[in-house]
């Protein structure tokens, strides 16, 4: 099956591209949000305090509203409310807990494929709203300058394949980073310094173990690294309390906390201009058919909740037009 739009990112922006989607006319069916968190507007959720004020005018963006979706200043309980019910009443389709790991685009067909931890999809248009995050943690030890091209923060900046990796961490992302370097044909072993899994929820959990199971990942727990090092242009390393374990592997991939989507962004094909991408009318980057929205249309230090409603507003007017040929508002048709 196509759909006519793909949206990553379930936050105010990827919901509030939704919205507008279906009120153009787009069918329910055609229409899918794919997120990696296990609920919509994770950061809100998770960093803003209880009791802060969701301002609509922040960082001097003025509260306007020109789409289907708006707020005033309200609490983060109403906020997340005026969100859950956008969802429910518009039927909305919420992959969650699922990650895209790439995005291809077919320039014969104009197709996009987009390739999760879970699935394939193929889409007409992709809207990508998932926001500015923080850079990724670092360890704490030194990594050799000549093997930097070797030490990864995620599995979207370079493609690994066949290739001997070792992932570090034990939250989801470890998980997931191992379950998708597995199938990409990787020999993966994940090390991390506590005996436990608790940190994952127990779908990666259970996913983890049983490729352990099978073999395909090898699981080093209780480890805690001491020292990368280089050894014939290869990272290697050394674990605390442990001289019988010293190691080499192709890539190390870091999954400590922090993300940032510019690799991501740039593996696609997006063109930067210094730290922000290049974007056209409407927030199309220089690929047809891709739009940034939300955050990363606003610039790196982020927009509104209402800016992020109405950067899909202002997308989805181009889209129509360009792409999906909605059809006309039901009073024009009378």
């Amino acid at each position: 099956m196509t759909y006519d739009i793909i949206i990553i990112g379930a936050g105010p922006a990827g919901i509030s591209m939704a919205v507008e989607a279906l009120s153009s006319g787009v069918p329910k069916d055609k229409v899918l949000v794919l997120e990696k968190a296990s609920e919509h507007s994770f950061t809100i959720k998770k960093f803003y305090p209880d009791k802060k004020l969701v301002t609509a005018n922040y960082k001097g963006f003025e509260a306007v509203c020109i789409g289907v979706m708006c707020i005033w200043d309200s609490s983060k309980s109403e906020t997340i409310t005026y969100l859950d019910e956008a969802i429910k009443q518009n039927g909305i389709n919420v992959h969650y807990h699922e990650t895209v790991w790439k995005l291809d685009k077919n320039y014969d067909t104009g197709e996009f494929t987009v390739i999760t931890d879970k699935g394939e999809y193929k889409s007409k248009v992709t809207a990508i709203a998932i926001g500015i995050l923080g850079k990724p943690n670092k360890p704490d030890y030194p990594i050799p300058a000549t093997i930097k091209d070797k030490i990864l923060f995620d599995v979207t900046s370079v493609e690994v394949k066949n290739s001997k990796v070792l992932v570090v961490g034990g939250g989801d992302s470890a998980s997931e980073y191992c379950q998708y370097l597995s199938q990409e044909g990787n020999e993966v072993t994940l090390s991390y310094r506590r005996t436990d899994l608790k940190r994952m929820n127990f779908i990666n959990r259970d996913s983890l173990l049983a490729l352990e199971k099978d073999g395909k990942v090898k699981l080093h727990l209780g480890t805690d690294i001491d020292a990368v090092s280089s050894v014939e242009g290869k990272p290697a390393i050394s674990y605390k309390g442990r001289d019988d374990v010293y190691e080499s592997y192709d890539y190390i991939v870091y999954a400590l906390g922090g993300t940032t989507p510019v690799n991501f962004l740039k593996l696609i094909g997006i063109e930067f201009n210094g730290p922000d991408p290049v974007l056209g009318e409407e927030y199309e980057t220089n690929v047809p058919g891709l739009f940034l929205i939300g955050d990363l249309s606003a610039g790196t230090k982020g927009g509104s909740i209402n800016w992020a409603f109405n950067s899909s507003r202002r997308a989805m007017q181009k889209i129509c037009v360009d792409y999906l040929h909605c059809p006309p508002p039901a009073e024009d048709q009378q």
